[in-house]
């Protein structure tokens, strides 16, 4: 198809857009003290970047056979730039990078699964991480004001184990540790599927005994 000669050339170019987004989108969050023409010109650049998805967007959809049918099944990507209150979700579309690593890497079902497992823990934490310090720092009776609190408060929330040493006190970041919440939990049922499937493997392919 040829949406898929589209996006398998546009994947490490639009992964390099997501690592510059992040760093537009982190920098002033970890650094608030920020030179206000700097913080302008990330601000700028995170807007490009966003235009850069909207035209690849516009593009798939584009070069699709079936353009609805395409739409619904990656409507993730049509939320994502649809609906700029989410962008820096776009940070998502480093998962282009696992494709590379899925090809290069391993060729196993429990292979492929850690890889996109520890990638997802990752994001999950560092994302999670400079969302809820940009929404609670400032708040009041806030008690997540550094980015030390919020990557502690992450692991422990995308993990479920939640000591409430660190909670948040705003909607939006409640909202934040809602998504880590289910994320934690989808990752821990991934874990039990694999554990269960690659018993289930070896079982099948043990030879009977007389």
């Amino acid at each position: 198809m040829r949406v898929e000669v589209w996006e398998k050339k546009s994947e490490v170019p639009l992964s390099l857009l997501a690592l510059a987004f992040l760093v537009a989108y982190a920098w002033p969050i970890l650094d608030p003290r920020m030179d206000p023409d700097l913080r302008s010109s990330l601000s700028v650049a995170t807007w490009t970047i966003w235009l850069a998805f909207a035209v690849d967007l516009t593009v798939r959809l584009w070069l699709a056979d079936h353009r609805l049918s395409y739409a619904l099944h990656h409507w993730y990507d049509v939320a994502l730039v649809v609906l700029p209150m989410l962008r820096p979700l776009r940070l998502l579309r480093l998962v282009a990078l696992l494709r590379i690593l899925d090809r290069s890497a391993t060729s196993s079902l429990v292979g492929k699964t850690a890889v996109y497992r520890a990638s997802a823990a990752s994001a999950a934490v560092g994302l999670g991480s400079l969302a809820i310090l940009q929404a609670e720092r400032d708040a009041h009776g806030a008690n997540i004001t550094s980015f030390g609190d919020a990557v502690w408060w992450a692991c422990e929330t995308v993990t479920t184990v939640g000591y409430g040493d660190r909670y948040p006190v705003t909607f939006q970041g409640r909202f934040i540790a809602i998504l880590l919440m289910l994320v934690g939990i989808g990752l821990i049922g991934t874990v039990t599927a694999t554990v269960a499937a690659t018993i289930l493997a070896r079982v099948e392919s043990k030879p009977p005994s007389d």
